[in-house]
């Protein structure tokens, strides 16, 4: 049963569809895993084991009869549990937040409604920051998210929940959504892969922006096949957001093989000077050579992030004023201070202060624009630390530098958010740690080259067996 959970997505699938795996015995192994190791974690917050396989019998019975197979979607029978900030028709969505401790929304998102479509069956929700903010994963609703690697320590976020779920095969792959950090940074700190795609690739709705491109959906997996598995159910336009990607996401469902003979990839230890622990440095220096093996003519290099900073300050503060503020008002003891703060900061923003935002992320794109039409890719980290304390809001030095604030460790992801670029997270190592700690690899791609993004993932793990190292859950 254990290892069946650990089995690949794609494959599941396809046991299921094809009645070699009844959808009732998956749902049971995933369900006792479930019961086994998330008291330890936890990484699921609510808990539906009942409604899952009563939609497992169903399935099962439907696949029994003559083409029953016909008109399933391609994640017919496979668990998930959603990240308790979306909304989930008829099951508590909490946000991570008092405020929304017995919310129970009326309708799914969108992103609910199209996995539900394409057969995924839901299982539960898992844990999140407040609102999802910050990438350390605890609230005053269900406490603390732990690593499994070092249940010491912080697994990460705001996706945190999810990573932990998929790392320990209590899924087989999880949703996440990514603003400054939200889906690389827990799959980093998790040893599993977490996809950041191009803004508008998977669309949301509703949406109290539906102009946003800072914040994206995504998915979390234990491969990156299986995440462009998932990816593949997630993507594709809508009429309701208007900054969707027009194609459809079966595109990404294709085989990920390809020679990156002779491809460009530019190297960069730290992203032009970021603080950087030596943990990560020394993990991470041995993939360059990976890469090389892969053919990939790898170059040091890196984008003129100037500006990053400001543009991603500004504009996340004048989205958190944007959503938040009225509750600020009405139930301001009842969040917590960062969030507190960076509602502060969007409502202190003047007319010339967002205008020069806008302008200094208009001028990170073009930059970074340009760089990749020189170098297809930029491989560089996703953490500027490894996992750090579990009862630690947030890291206040890295390195021996000193953080402003509560995002200030995130640059080495939210650099990348500001100029809307793909990136992934890839199982890359483990530091010298005992016990070891997971880091991760960053690759960046061209605007629009999601499927870019997910080849070169593909073909670094297969070079790299560190994804193939679970959590020491026994």
């Amino acid at each position: 049963m254990n290892e069946l959970c650990f089995t690949g997505a794609r494959r599941l699938a396809r046991m299921i569809r094809t009645r070699r795996l009844s959808a009732v015995e998956a749902m049971r192994a995933f369900i006792a895993q479930i019961e086994r190791v998330n008291p330890r974690l936890n990484a699921i917050v609510t808990f539906l084991p009942e409604p899952a396989l009563a939609a497992a019998r169903r399935l099962d019975r439907r696949l029994a009869r003559k083409d029953g197979a016909a008109g399933l979607g391609s994640l017919a029978g496979l668990p998930i549990a959603y990240k308790d900030l979306v909304d989930t028709r008829g099951i508590r969505t909490t946000r991570g937040s008092p405020i929304y401790h017995d919310h129970v929304p009326a309708e799914d998102a969108l992103l609910v409604a199209r996995l539900k479509a394409a057969g995924a069956i839901t299982l539960g929700k898992t844990n999140t920051p407040e609102f999802g903010a910050g990438s350390q994963t605890f609230n005053t609703v269900f406490g603390t998210t732990l690593n499994p690697y070092d249940p010491g320590t912080t697994c990460g976020g705001s996706s945190g929940g999810a990573a932990v779920a998929v790392a320990c095969g209590m899924l087989p792959f999880a949703d996440g959504s990514d603003l400054a950090a939200s889906l690389r940074n827990p799959a980093n700190y998790c040893n599993v892969v977490g996809f950041r795609p191009t803004p508008g690739r998977v669309p949301s709705y509703p949406a109290h922006d539906c102009w946003d491109t800072l914040a994206v959906a995504g998915p979390i997996a234990r491969t990156v096949e299986d995440a462009a598995f998932l990816f593949s159910a997630m993507a594709g336009p809508d009429p309701r957001a208007p900054v969707s990607q027009p194609e459809p996401g079966r595109r990404f469902a294709r085989p990920l093989g390809r020679s990156f003979r002779g491809v460009r990839v530019a190297w960069s230890a730290d992203l032009g000077g970021l603080p950087m622990d030596r943990r990560v440095r020394e993990a991470l220096a041995p993939q360059r050579k990976v890469l090389e093996s892969l053919g990939c003519r790898v170059e040091d290099a890196e984008p003129d992030f100037s500006g990053a900073t400001e543009a991603f300050e500004t504009l996340r503060a004048l989205a958190f004023a944007g959503k938040y503020a009225g509750l600020l008002k009405t139930h301001r003891a009842q969040l917590k201070d960062t969030i507190v703060w960076n509602i502060e900061q969007g409502l202190a923003l003047d007319a010339s202060r967002i205008a020069r935002a806008q302008a200094l992320r208009s001028e990170l794109f073009q930059r970074m624009r340009a760089f990749l039409e020189r170098h297809e890719f930029l491989a560089c980290p996703v953490n500027q630390l490894p996992p750090f304390p579990a009862d630690q809001p947030y890291p206040t030095e890295v390195g021996g530098a000193a953080m402003g604030n509560y995002l200030d460790w995130m640059k080495s992801c939210y650099y990348v958010t500001i100029t809307s670029h793909p990136a992934i997270s890839v199982p890359a190592g483990f530091t010298a740690d005992a016990p070891p700690l997971p880091v991760g690899l960053q690759l960046v791609g061209r605007y629009g080259d999601d499927f870019g993004v997910l080849q070169l993932a593909h073909a670094f793990e297969e070079a790299n067996p560190a994804w193939k190292r679970r959590p020491p859950l026994d």
